[in-house]
C-alpha cells in the first residue's frame, strides 16, 4: 500500500496560501425614456420670459431617510393617480395642510412627484404642494403608488445666472440662465418638473418649456402670461446670463436639447439665492 503523506502535505500547503478577497457588489441603474407632454398650439400660461463618508455595518443609517441631502444620487419619484391630502405628519389622523393634485396646472399632465423623504419604513414621503405661495410641503401615503427614481438633479443659482445639471452627484454641465428682473425675482425653493411642453414653431419660449411646481408671487404690473414657473428657450437669447425675466429660467436652444434627454417629469429642480 502506498501512503498519501507527501500528498497530503502539497494539499495543507496549497490551502494555506489561498487567499480571499471580497468584491463589492455593484447594482446598475438607468434612467428611463423622458415623457413627452402633447403641445398645444395656444393657450400657454407659464411664467415665462421670466454623515460621515467612512461608515460601516455597525454604524449604518436608519432604514427611513430622515432629511433629503442634496448630493444624493437617487430620488424617489411617484405618480400621483388622484388628488391626494397632504398631511402635516406621516399619519393618516394628522391635520391636512394642502392637495397633491394628480394633473398639472394649466397642462393637465399627469403629475409625477419628487419624494424628498421617507418615514414608517417608506409607507409615507415628504413632498412640495405643486404650485402654493408661500410653499408648503407636508406627507402622503405611498402605498399603491407607482415609483421610478432619477439620478438627475437641476440646481438653480439665481446669482450666478446659472442652470447646473448634475448625474449620479457628479456635475454634467452648466448653462448660463437669464432669471428673473429685480420686480419679478426667481423664487428660491425645491421644485419637480410638472410639464414637457414642446413648440415645434418656436416663439417667445423658444421651442421647449420644462413646467416646474413652482409660481411667481411676484409678477410684473400688467403681466397676463401665468405663473407657472419654467425652464425654457427665448426668443430673446441677449437676455441670457441677466436677471431679465418675470421668474422663469430662460435657457438657449443648444441647452434645451441637452435638458431634453435627461429631464423627465418629477425631476428635482433646486432653486438657490
Amino acid at each position: 500500500m502506498r501512503t498519501h503523506g507527501p500528498r497530503a502535505s502539497w494539499i495543507a500547503t496549497t490551502l494555506a496560501l489561498v487567499i480571499t478577497v471580497d468584491a463589492p457588489l455593484v447594482s446598475g441603474a438607468r434612467d428611463g425614456p423622458a415623457d413627452v407632454s402633447p403641445g398645444r398650439s395656444t393657450g400657454l400660461v407659464l411664467a415665462g420670459v421670466r454623515a460621515s463618508a467612512e461608515t460601516d455595518q455597525r454604524a449604518a443609517p436608519p432604514p427611513d431617510q430622515r432629511r433629503h441631502e442634496r448630493a444624493t444620487t437617487t430620488d424617489l419619484l411617484v405618480r400621483v393617480p388622484r388628488s391626494m391630502s397632504v398631511r402635516a405628519r406621516p399619519d393618516p389622523d394628522a391635520a391636512v395642510v394642502g392637495t397633491m393634485p394628480s394633473g398639472s396646472k394649466y397642462y393637465g399632465v399627469p403629475i409625477t412627484a419628487w419624494v424628498e423623504e421617507t418615514a414608517n419604513h417608506g409607507r409615507w414621503g415628504r413632498v412640495e404642494i405643486p404650485y402654493l405661495w408661500p410653499r408648503r410641503e407636508g406627507w402622503i401615503p405611498l402605498r399603491d403608488l407607482a415609483r421610478t427614481t432619477t439620478h438627475v438633479q437641476v440646481h438653480v443659482d439665481l446669482s450666478d445666472h446659472r442652470v447646473t445639471v448634475s448625474k449620479f452627484g457628479h456635475r454634467l454641465f452648466g448653462l448660463p440662465a437669464a432669471t428673473g428682473a429685480p420686480i419679478s425675482p426667481t423664487p428660491p425653493g425645491e421644485y419637480f418638473v410638472t410639464d414637457r411642453i414642446p413648440f415645434p414653431s418656436g416663439g417667445s419660449l423658444g421651442t421647449f418649456a420644462f413646467g416646474i411646481s413652482g409660481i411667481q408671487p411676484n409678477l410684473p404690473p400688467g403681466w397676463s402670461g401665468g405663473n407657472q414657473l419654467a425652464i425654457h428657450g427665448t426668443s430673446d437669447p441677449a437676455s441670457i446670463g441677466t436677471s431679465a425675466s418675470a421668474g422663469c429660467m430662460r435657457v438657449s436652444e443648444q441647452g434645451l436639447d441637452r435638458l431634453l434627454a435627461l429631464l423627465k417629469l418629477g425631476t428635482p429642480v433646486i432653486v438657490q439665492p
